[in-house]
């Protein structure tokens, strides 16, 4: 009994059985039948006393461990006690995993937490962000009624927090809160509004989640912020991409009119069906209506084009959502371009693909164009699982057409053959329904289902019996022929549905072989009680109806089937011979029916409609659980129908005297020039008569202000800048930038002086600032916050765009523009998560011109830590030397490259006067020296920088290191990976360049190896651990692009991996240094080739 009882406290870990398993542990552990058990208590005991230590490390330790024991799926709960009374421990780390440990299990432990409320309470004023969130977490995890006032007021002081990030939990807890109450809606909604109009993108995506779970009828808050939604989308987190989109395509479909009356819409052709019915005048009218030509709102084109980057995310939840509010809102001639980033899915996980093939089954329906292009896609892959074959199947019935059922039925026929039983089904029935579909191949189709009934495999042949038979339903004189040699299969045929099928034929058409239906009926009757019910009543049937045409022959035979089936177990069998007997068989009782039993039995049927069933699904919006479960799920929000005349569009007006306020940071404008407002006059005057440029730059401005109004994070770890920052990536900056471009150009020469000092400074810090100014908490301090107006400042100077250039610019830029710039691309684009570029490259790439290419150095993508020996220990009498490349622009020279050099005191006596001596360098070649080391200690080491500029060449640089009493001759070597420094450009831009540079400044190789190997991440590691290259975002899967420049002569170097068929790729460089190309070349080919 202890060891049942403790077993299952192992593998549940619930309550009081738990208890009693521990309990039955202590008592027979000493017997040592149970020591594993023993030692999982002890480990328990162990963590109770560390966190109940005097000492900070061992409560950390513990509070690790117990965090581990969660992710890990363990059960904790026990443990509840002597964790909560850490709760008000001084030491930050402590406290966060504290916390993060009272979010897991205070919905369960709801005593025990409530002591702590006091706590919680005080923790929501600590001047950490992360405590501030956590506390609240805990608080509105805590499911007790009586709590409700804390937790409104918490809520409420939590949405007028600094930190965004708070604002976010308080959005997350408004939901919690609402299940918990929800009396508490009134005020909930005031708080959602509040947050509607937060600028940061982090909370962006949790207030519409709050705001659909708490009133999503309430379309009113949505006017206001509606244009700043369109904006921040492609800045805010996939998770809340997803929501929103989900929301604003519910908000269109009820402010907009609809798209699709354009032209030869459906909308068109059912107008034209009713205008038949109607009046002359009637038909006027409605033609009149229709010649005024369809324009779209703005607003309606801001939010289709401001969704369009993210078919390129590598979210496969956020791809979907954009294709839904394509289908459901953008116009019929738009929607085609959701099709190719729906198949690029089509490469994900079986899960993934299994909802994107059901949502591509319903627009196949209604849009067979969209995805013909992408036929071969939907081809069936051996590998597939069932419900991924069947699927594409559907798809590839809806996509036939006369022109490819060809091709399709060849396909089919490799299909049928397949040991997946259930597939080859489904193809056997989709061969039936491209039969009905299209006349043409009809006859065909027939003949080759009929083919298949000599199969061996009896699931086929008795699929392809029921497929024929519906078929011949639709054509039964023709087929006499069939139905003989159906008959014959009876006594091979053990599939009750086949057996039916047959049975249903015969009797169907009895009076067209009306020697072998008596025959098949004398058969039947000798098996009858062994039949299952399916072919019971199927024979029943048959005997009615050859007694109503051929009594003479089957009038003994029918009555001794009925006599059977009088007295069979099944019910419905019972009920149906009695009601055949009265019908056929006239005695006094019969009713007045028995003189139509003919008309009854042998009415001509209709013939069945073979349909999708995803033909009714269109009703649901696509992407929803709805959908995919084709019914109604709890919570679903219904699409409304388009409006016939488009609600009033200003409610989505902001009004100019809040776009001043939010624009005038006070703090920044005032120190710069107290007497000069942030706009000048004549940017105020251009404002106020652009009146799109008012109603829609509102979100542009949101960065600066939230810059402005985040929390001083001093205190904070940089784990919890990242995590601030982390939703929220340089989107906003970007748009920052972009809207000041008229007031940068318009600056006074007191700036353009204060530029010119601030150039140099800047270069090294530009990183450190950019990271700043992304970050979500911008008011670290007010230096920081300068030096990214100076990073900004001197990238515009990198630029090379002289102020003249920039005051020409075109005064009517608005944010429905924004599309138009070559240069603005989505984060998620990138082939890879590693990268994060700074503020700077960002602000670089920002381009107002549609014809200038912007190519400039990015930082690193990966820096390999290989050093290499410059001097051996032993060569060197105890100095040893080792060097690598840091891949950072040298500090010595523009056209250096960096090396760093450790120097290492191996000996039991100090080293002095460490130094370069005699350099002796090839012609050109340069070098600046490291500073001489004065001494270094027994045992010690020393890390030196120096600059050598190799003249993209790959010659060895000689010199001699010496110390006070020697010297020694080295060499230095570089890879020719190192000669290079990645710069960021678009795809545009890349095929340009690379269209310059081909013929002889072009080398290509091919490469071989496994699939896995040709990966993008695999592809993107092993490149840029060769070379210092940077990636270039590529709208191609099967393309992976790189670019970098030599650092002496700026010679652009573009590589490029092409993936063939099979695992095959071809490996090109283009570059003017030819030389280097090749080297480049041999190198990368190895190492791509490996595994």
């Amino acid at each position: 009994m202890a060891s049942n009882s403790l077993a299952y406290s192992e593998q549940s870990g619930a309550g009081e059985t738990a208890e009693l398993g521990q309990e039955a542990t202590a008592t027979i552990s000493p017997s040592g039948a149970f020591g594993l058990f023993s030692s999982d208590l002890k480990k328990n005991e162990d963590l109770k006393q560390m966190l109940e230590s005097n000492k900070d490390s061992a409560k950390l330790d513990a509070m690790k461990r117990i965090v581990g024991m969660i992710a890990k799926g363990k059960n904790a709960s026990e443990l509840f006690p002597a964790v909560v009374k850490n709760v008000a421990s001084k030491n930050i780390e402590i406290k966060k995993l504290v916390y993060v440990y009272l979010v897991r299990y205070a919905e369960e432990q709801q005593d025990l937490a409530l002591l702590s409320i006091s706590t919680f309470q005080r923790a929501l004023k600590d001047p950490n962000q992360l405590i501030r969130a956590s506390a609240l977490r805990v608080l509105s995890s805590i499911r007790v009624p009586i709590i409700v006032p804390i937790m409104m007021l918490a809520i409420k002081d939590a949405s007028a927090d600094l930190s965004p990030y708070v604002r976010k939990n308080a959005a997350h807890a408004i939901q919690k809160l609402y299940s918990l109450d929800p009396e508490q809606k009134e005020m909930l909604i005031e708080v959602i509004e509040k947050l509607l109009k937060d600028k940061s993108t982090l909370v962006a995506g949790s207030v519409v989640m709050a705001f659909e779970e708490v009133c999503p009828e309430r379309i009113d808050l949505i006017h206001k912020n509606y244009r700043k939604l369109c904006n921040l989308l492609v800045d805010v987190e996939e998770w809340g991409q997803v929501v929103i989109i989900h929301m604003l395509t519910r908000y269109a479909r009820t402010q907009f009119v609809s798209p699709w009356k354009e032209g030869g819409g459906d909308g068109g052709v059912e107008g034209g069906e009713k205008n038949f019915y109607e009046s002359d005048d009637e038909q006027q009218e409605e033609a009149e209506k229709r010649k005024t030509p369809y324009a779209m709102d703005p607003d309606h084109r801001l939010l289709i084009r401001n969704t369009k980057p993210l078919l390129q995310s590598r979210n496969a939840a956020v791809v979907m959502a954009v294709a839904q509010l394509y289908w459901h809102i953008s116009p019929k001639s738009e929607a085609g371009v959701i099709s190719k980033s729906l198949v690029r899915l089509l490469r994900s996980n079986r899960e993934v693909q299994y909802i994107v093939l059901q949502n591509i089954a319903t627009m196949s329906i209604q849009r067979k164009g969209m995805f013909e292009p992408y036929l071969k896609s939907f081809y069936v892959r051996s590998t597939d699982p069932t419900m991924i074959k069947t699927l594409k199947l559907e798809i590839l019935t809806n996509l036939a057409n006369e022109a490819n059922v060809s091709t399709l039925l060849r396909e089919f026929q490799t299909y049928v053959k397949s040991q997946d039983k259930q597939f080859a089904a489904a193809t056997i029935q989709t061969v039936g329904r491209c039969a009905t579909s299209i006349s043409e191949v009809s006859d065909s189709c027939l003949s080759g289902l009929v083919c298949l009934l000599s199969s061996r495999d009896e699931v086929v042949v008795a699929e392809s019996v029921v497929v024929i038979k519906k078929l011949l339903q639709m054509r039964p004189a023709q087929h006499s022929e069939i139905i003989k040699h159906m008959a014959k299969l009876l006594d091979s045929i053990t599939v009750p549905v086949a057996r039916a099928s047959i049975l249903w034929l015969i009797g169907e058409n009895c009076e067209r072989v009306p020697t072998i239906a008596p025959d098949v009926l004398r058969k039947m009757a000798k098996h009858f009680t062994s039949e299952d019910d399916l072919v019971k009543l199927q024979i029943l049937n048959l005997g009615a109806k050859l007694y109503l045409t051929n009594s003479k022959q089957t009038k003994l035979l029918t009555q001794y089937i009925l006599n059977l089936g009088k007295y069979d177990q099944n019910y419905d069998i019972r009920d149906r011979t009695r009601f055949i007997r009265q019908l056929i068989v006239p005695n006094e009782k019969s009713g007045a029916l028995s003189k139509y039993a003919k008309k009854i039995f042998l009415a001509q049927k209709p013939a069945p409609l073979l349909e999708s069933p995803f033909k009714d699904r269109d009703h649901f919006q696509l992407g929803t659980l709805s959908h995919t479960l084709n019914t109604k799920a709890a919570g679903y929000l219904e699409l409304s129908n388009w409006p016939e005349v488009a609600p009033d569009p200003s409610v989505r007006n902001v009004e100019i005297v809040e776009l001043t306020k939010e624009w005038t940071p006070a703090g920044k404008a005032k120190k710069e020039n107290p007497a000069k407002k942030f706009y000048s006059e004549s940017e105020e005057e251009e404002d106020s008569s652009d009146s799109s440029d008012e109603s829609e730059s509102e979100s542009g401005s949101g960065s600066e202000e939230e810059g402005d109004s985040s929390e001083d994070n001093s205190e904070s770890s940089p784990s919890e800048q990242e995590a601030e920052s982390a939703s929220e990536p340089e989107g906003p900056s970007k748009r920052t930038a972009k809207k000041s471009w008229k007031t940068r150009a318009k600056s006074d020469s007191e700036n353009e002086e204060k530029e010119n000092e601030k150039s140099e400074s800047s270069d090294s810090s530009s990183a450190e600032s950019g990271s700043v100014e992304e970050s979500s908490s911008a008011s670290e301090s007010e230096t920081e916050s300068d030096s990214g107006s100076d990073a900004r400042k001197v990238a515009e100077e990198k630029e090379g765009r002289p102020k003249q250039a920039r005051s020409a610019l075109p005064k009517d830029v608005s944010l429905l523009d924004l599309d138009d710039f070559n240069s603005v691309s989505t984060p998620v684009a990138l082939p890879t998560p590693v990268l994060s570029p700074s503020l700077r490259a960002d602000l670089e790439g920002l381009n107002l011109s549609t014809t200038s290419s912007v190519i400039n150095v990015s930082p690193p993508v990966f820096v390999p830590m290989k050093t290499h020996v410059l001097l051996h220990r032993m060569s060197g009498k105890g100095l040893a030397a080792c060097y690598f490349f840091p891949r950072t622009p040298c500090t010595f020279g523009a056209k250096m490259v960096s090396v760093q050099i450790t120097l290492s005191n191996t000996t039991d006596r100090k080293i002095e006067h460490i130094h370069v001596g005699e350099k002796k360098l090839p012609a050109g070649m340069r070098m600046h020296v490291f500073s001489p080391v004065d001494s270094l200690e027994p045992e010690g080491s020393v890390t030196v920088s120096m600059g050598i500029d190799f003249c993209d060449s790959t010659q060895t640089a000689s010199f001699q290191l010496c110390t006070k009493d020697d010297c020694f001759s080295v060499n230095i070597q570089p890879p020719v990976g190192e000669l290079l420094l990645p710069v960021a450009m678009s795809e545009k831009d890349f095929k340009k360049e690379q269209g310059m540079l081909t013929g002889m400044n072009e080398t290509s190789a091919l490469i071989v190896a496994t699939p896995q190997n040709f990966t993008p991440s695999v592809i993107l590691q092993k490149v840029v651990n060769v070379a210092n290259v940077g990636a270039v975002p590529s709208g191609q899967d099967h393309l992976h692009r790189f670019a970098a420049r030599t650092v002496h002569s700026g010679s652009l170097m573009l590589v490029t991996v092409e993936l063939k068929e099979g695992s095959t790729a071809q490996l090109i460089i283009n570059t003017e240094k030819t030389v280097i190309g090749s080297v480049l070349l041999r190198e990368l080919k190895p190492v791509l080739s490996q595994g």
